[in-house]
Order: C-alpha cells, then sequence, then structure tokens
C-alpha cells in the first residue's frame, strides 16, 4: 500500500522536474530551476499524447531528454549504496578494487535506466495536475537546498511535495531526492535494497533493476515488486 500511495504522489511530483531542453534552464538557482523546468511540463506532456496514446514507450524519449538533465542520479545512486561505495576504499588489492569500482559504475548506469522506466511509467497517469510553489528557499553558502511545492487536483487533497537540490562542484543544482508527504523516495529505495546488497550483493541488485528497466512502460505502483 505504501509502494501505491508513494508511486501516485510521484506522478504529480516528478512532472515539476520534467520538461524544457537543457539549454533552456540555467542551473544556478535551485527555486527558479524547479520553477522553470515545471512551467513546461504539463504543456509537453498534451502536446505529445498522440505519440504517447500510440506507443508508450516513447516516454522513455521525453523522460531521456528532458527529464534526466536535472536529476543528479549519479549521486542518488550512491545514496542507494550506501556503505557499499565506503567498503571499496579499504580494498587493498589493486585488481579486487577495480572490480570492486566496475561493479559501481555499473549499478550506477542500471540505476540511471531504472530511473528512466521508472518515471516514464508514472507519467502514464496523467492527470491535469496544478502545483503551487513555496516562498523561494536562500541557497548562497549551501549545498542542499530544498524546494516546496503543493500539488493541487480537483477532487482530492492537496499533497506536499519537497524536491532536494544539490548543487555540484561546477555551480550547478539538480535534484536528487523528493519528500513525499514527509517520505523520501531515496530513502525508501535504500531501504528496499539494503537487504539485497547484504545478502546477494551489488551484482544482483543491479541484475534486478536492468531486468525492472526493460519491461514494457506501464503504471506499476499497485504492486509489492516494482
Amino acid at each position: 500500500m505504501l509502494k501505491k500511495y508513494l508511486a501516485i504522489i510521484t506522478l504529480s511530483a516528478l512532472s515539476l522536474m520534467q520538461t524544457v531542453s537543457a539549454a533552456e534552464v540555467k542551473l544556478d538557482d535551485p527555486n527558479k530551476m524547479v520553477r522553470k523546468v515545471s512551467e513546461y511540463t504539463f504543456d509537453r506532456i498534451k502536446k505529445d499524447q498522440p505519440l504517447i496514446v500510440k506507443d508508450q514507450e516513447y516516454l522513455r524519449v521525453i523522460v531521456e531528454e528532458e527529464l534526466m538533465p536535472y536529476i543528479d542520479y549519479k549521486y542518488a545512486a550512491l545514496r542507494v549504496l550506501g556503505s557499499e561505495v565506503s567498503k571499496v576504499r579499504a580494498i587493498t588489492d589493486d585488481a579486487e578494487k577495480a572490480q570492486a569500482i566496475k561493479d559501481i559504475q555499473r549499478f550506477i548506469d542500471v540505476f540511471r535506466e531504472y530511473l528512466v522506466a521508472t518515471y516514464a511509467g508514472v507519467f502514464t497517469q496523467y492527470t491535469n495536475q496544478h502545483v503551487e510553489f513555496g516562498a523561494p528557499q536562500p541557497f548562497k553558502g549551501q549545498d542542499v537546498v530544498v524546494v516546496k511545492t503543493k500539488i493541487i487536483e480537483d477532487g482530492k487533497p492537496d499533497i506536499r511535495i519537497d524536491f532536494k537540490v544539490r548543487e555540484d562542484r561546477s555551480g550547478q543544482w539538480r535534484a536528487y531526492d523528493m519528500i513525499a508527504e514527509g517520505i523520501s523516495l531515496l530513502d525508501a529505495k535504500q531501504s528496499e535494497l539494503q537487504g539485497i546488497l547484504r545478502q546477494q550483493g551489488i551484482d544482483k541488485v543491479s541484475d534486478l533493476l536492468e531486468q525492472k528497466s526493460k519491461l514494457p512502460v506501464q503504471f506499476r505502483g499497485s504492486s509489492s515488486n516494482d
């Protein structure tokens, strides 16, 4: 039930981060970045509805072109791995360390594809949501800023969404997590995968995510195996 709830929330929240070409959105202000991207989101989805109706796989194209430039998926992937990353530093054998780094890189790549597939599936549930923004948050001298929004849809309770946006070393801001009604989706995914990581290793987790990312695009929020 929790996963279904989170996935439904994600539909509205990820829409905030979805459209406009990367060249049109400046990444030096997290508040403006989120707002600018959100202004074009629903227009893009509406415009491409004929293509989406014809083939839902087209949603992967939209996500690749319009959403991923604003997602710090590498940082998110490393957060999900947690202590698995720090273990690499303790490896003294060069060959073993090289293989461990290779495994982590594969996980990052697979995690990115998993995000593309997940977001594409969420967008199959598109309806006419409306977004209201909280007051701009101060960000000078900060590494992470929380951009507050509220999703409004007729006949349904408002949904509070906070985006965690992170500044990288080049001074650009990208989203890496979303807190929906107090629940971090990144933390939820980390909790889901930690047991498999400990018991079966990073390769098994990568295999599982890779399999899921190759499934046909569809909304899977009602399944406990998403």
